[in-house]
């Protein structure tokens, strides 16, 4: 076998080597921290692995090209190396800032509960196409929409169904029948609508207004392209709002911080919801 033959298998090889030590995905941070003296430790979801950790070595230095495409929030294409217990990330080109999530305060917050929120519910490496194309659209939504409680009803809501805990809004959870127009309970720990008849079924069952059970219909079964021509009443939000946060802490076993953070924004400034009365 000549030289040319074996420089060429010795090529082939070496790269299929590189290969299978490299990937790149698209991918949103949901969370980073300090790492070292100059790093970061990113907790990321791509698109093609599902959650993963990467660290970005030097992304805390001014001269870093990794630094404006590390932010919370940031949709990004990434390159990745594999690294003996976590990956590397050597490349970031930027797909969608988001820019306006980290600028204010209320979509600071919201942004932060939307990934907190996927967090809770994903384990690592766990492809879910669906998850991530619903994330990087609620990002999307708080930033154009001015009803960032609209936009957080319907993300929990989708994220549910994906998750595997879709909430039954149609039939009593305990008898089966076709749920009426009239006021109802939710039941967290039967994962739906309880009649008024089957009340005893789970005494902590809260209630819910014959609205506000029409309004979650309607957020389950249309697509954001029609849902968010709808206008709601304050205290309709906040019925909504009661609910899902109840079903969802059930569900998780534990309280989400950025939802506390926000009781405590309300609390401290006043905030207003939108006007829509």
């Amino acid at each position: 076998m000549d030289a040319f033959f074996i420089r060429r298998i010795v090529f082939c090889y070496t790269s299929r080597m590189a290969r299978e030590r490299t990937f790149r995905s698209e991918a949103i941070v949901l969370r980073r921290t300090d790492f070292g003296e100059a790093d970061r430790l990113l907790t990321l979801y791509s698109r093609d692995f599902g959650k993963i950790k990467a660290v970005a070595k030097g992304a805390r230095k001014p001269q870093s090209r990794k630094t404006g495409h590390v932010e919370l929030f940031m949709r990004s294409n990434f390159l990745f190396a594999t690294g003996r217990d976590i990956a590397i990330l050597t490349q970031a080109e930027m797909v969608q800032p988001y820019a306006a999530l980290r600028d204010d305060l209320i979509l600071t917050t919201y942004a932060a509960y939307v990934v907190e929120l996927l967090d809770r519910f994903t384990v690592e490496e766990d492809k879910h196409s669906g998850i991530y194309q619903l994330l990087a659209d609620a990002l999307g939504w708080l930033t154009t929409h001015e009803d960032v409680l609209l936009v957080a009803r319907f993300y929990e809501l989708r994220l549910l169904g994906l998750a595997g805990f879709r909430p039954q809004l149609f039939h009593c959870v305990a008898c089966g029948e076709p749920i009426e127009e009239r006021d109802q309970f939710f039941s967290a720990e039967l994962g739906g609508i309880l009649c008024p008849n089957c009340r005893e079924e789970d005494r902590r069952a809260v209630g819910i207004t014959a609205v506000s059970t029409k309004v979650l219909r309607y957020l389950q079964t249309r697509p954001w392209d029609t849902v968010h021509n709808l206008r709601l009443k304050r205290a309709v939000h906040t019925e909504l709002e009661n609910v899902m946060h109840y079903y969802i802490t059930y569900v998780l076993e534990r309280n989400l911080k950025s939802v506390e953070f926000l009781h405590r924004l309300r609390q401290e400034a006043a905030l207003l919801l939108p006007p829509t009365e």
